[in-house]
């Protein structure tokens, strides 16, 4: 029997999943911590993780899915990576951190990207980079070398979450084009890495890594990874992608038109283009799919909210009652009416919103009245704002010249609520296709279309099924509509 090894590298959890490859079914899975990682916050705006911690956490998952997998170690053809997008790794010439890793969710770059916008000019960062440089890698070591210059001045390499992941495995620092468009350094007009950011900025070419493709053979695991891991040195890691762009991958969303959405911590919208476009306020971000080659474009569209999930784990923790689960709060949200009777949540308290041109706004409430409100009409305002928060990227996405006529999406976190996707599909017109699969899953079969075993994708998510299609609620499209207009011009007023 052939198995395939995903991982998926979460700022909450790193999960492993052992999949068959000759079915596609999840042999085996599991995730370290079981209580959501720490992420650590020294100043407002700040968020940082040990990357020697994601190594521990894959360890335990590892062998928590070998052990209850019972295979044979050498029966594990190929392993594929998905990581936490926008991080910063920088090691040193021994491969260890220099510092901990800056993640998605840190706001501290944003007046870096801002100011290397302003000096490089719009034509060139539109026009090359399809972005703002805004709060992504490049940004971040910006700041790195100016409030950091003695670990600044030791870095060798710097990379990714995935990339790191790559290294521990393997002893070898390598990257990706897909990667370094994420942390904008890489120039699609030019195809090749971004020299004249890198020059604006004052890094060396040498630190980045050299480049490997997205599927193929990457690196091999080493001796003492092996022994670390209990798999079988030599085993090839063939697949690497960033969380959003393997989500969209896990769901089979490779070609012009298709839409992928996720909603955990923070909610993604991704679609896919062939065309090198760009939202000239940089609200939304355009980044390399995993299958984008110079001659047959595949851009990722990225709507991405930071404050969604999150936002419904804070209701939980600091609003509701200790043993109340996320589905009875799904029970009790249903009880308030469409609009919630003029209460609105904007959504924005996890950092510095990209649909906001950066801005850190925070988490508002507007409308609350303590005669009509309760419990019920928090809980729906909270699932509507966030619906209509992916609601205006996907309207940014069609200005841009997309069609939205369906989203895909793994059945989990929000996507488990069917207030939250019936809402969704209702104010953007969409049908809502879940499916049985996650970011591990989707990161072994990678790895299996990497290392040849699948011919290509469409074999590879042969077995891929759809769970449930949610369709828009037309019967009441007037108060879905009225209900997302008036958040609309809330939103509007915030950024004024």
């Amino acid at each position: 029997m052939k198995y395939l090894l995903g991982y998926d590298i979460g700022s909450s959890s790193v999960k492993a999943s052992l999949v068959e490859a000759s079915t596609g079914r999840c042999h085996a899975s599991d995730f370290y911590p079981k209580c959501e990682a720490p992420i650590k916050a020294l100043q407002p705006g700040w968020a940082e993780q040990d990357p020697n911690d994601w190594w521990e956490y894959l360890k335990n998952a590892t062998h928590a899915v070998l052990s209850s997998s019972q295979i044979n170690q050498s029966e594990i053809e190929a392993i594929g990576i998905s990581w936490q997008m926008h991080g910063l790794v920088c090691v040193g010439k021994d491969l260890k951190p220099l510092r901990d890793a800056i993640i998605w969710c840190d706001s501290r770059a944003v007046p870096y990207g801002q100011k290397a916008f302003e000096s490089l000019g719009e034509d060139y960062c539109l026009g090359h980079l399809l972005n703002s440089p805004g709060n992504f890698t490049a940004a971040k070591l910006a700041w790195v070398k100016e409030h950091e210059p003695h670990k600044y001045e030791k870095i060798y390499r710097i990379m990714l979450p995935g990339d790191y992941i790559a290294m521990k495995l393997s002893g070898e620092c390598t990257t990706t084009i897909e990667g370094l468009s994420e942390g904008m350094m890489w120039d699609f007009a030019e195809n090749k890495i971004a020299d004249e950011l890198l020059d604006y900025y004052g890094f060396p070419l040498s630190i980045i890594p050299p480049l490997v493709p997205n599927f193929g053979l990457q690196q091999r695991v080493s001796q003492q990874a092996a022994s670390e891991l209990g798999l079988e040195a030599g085993t090839p890691i063939t697949y690497r992608a960033g969380d959003q762009p393997n989500n969209a991958l896990s769901l089979n969303v490779l070609n012009p038109g298709e839409i992928a959405a996720t909603a955990g911590t923070s909610g993604v919208v991704y679609g896919v283009s062939d065309k090198l476009n760009y939202d000239p306020q940089s609200r939304v971000n355009t980044f390399a799919h995993v299958n984008h080659t110079p001659t047959r474009p595949r851009l990722g569209v990225l709507l991405c909210i930071n404050g969604t999930g999150i936002l419904n784990s804070w209701m939980k923790h600091n609003m509701m009652p200790d043993t109340i689960t996320y589905a009875q709060m799904n029970e009790l949200a249903v009880q308030a009416p469409i609009g919630c009777e003029g209460l609105s949540i904007l959504p924005f308290g996890n950092g510095a919103e990209r649909i906001l041109r950066n801005q850190d706004r925070g988490c508002t409430i507007h409308g609350l009245s303590f005669n009509t409100h309760g419990k019920a009409h928090l809980l729906r305002a909270v699932q509507e704002g966030i619906a209509y928060s992916f609601c205006y990227g996907v309207d940014i996405m069609r200005q841009m010249g997309m069609k939205v006529n369906t989203i895909r999406a793994g059945q989990a976190n929000m996507f488990l609520s069917p207030l939250f996707t019936s809402t969704l599909a209702s104010v953007c017109h969409a049908d809502i296709e879940l499916m049985n699969t996650d970011g591990a899953l989707g990161a072994a079969r990678g790895a299996g279309i990497g290392a040849g075993i699948y011919k290509d994708a469409e074999e590879a998510f042969s077995t891929l099924n759809i769970i449930q299609t949610i369709h828009p609620d037309k019967a009441n499209d007037d108060l879905h509509q009225q209900a997302y207009q008036r958040w609309l011009s809330l939103l509007n007023q915030m950024e004024k």
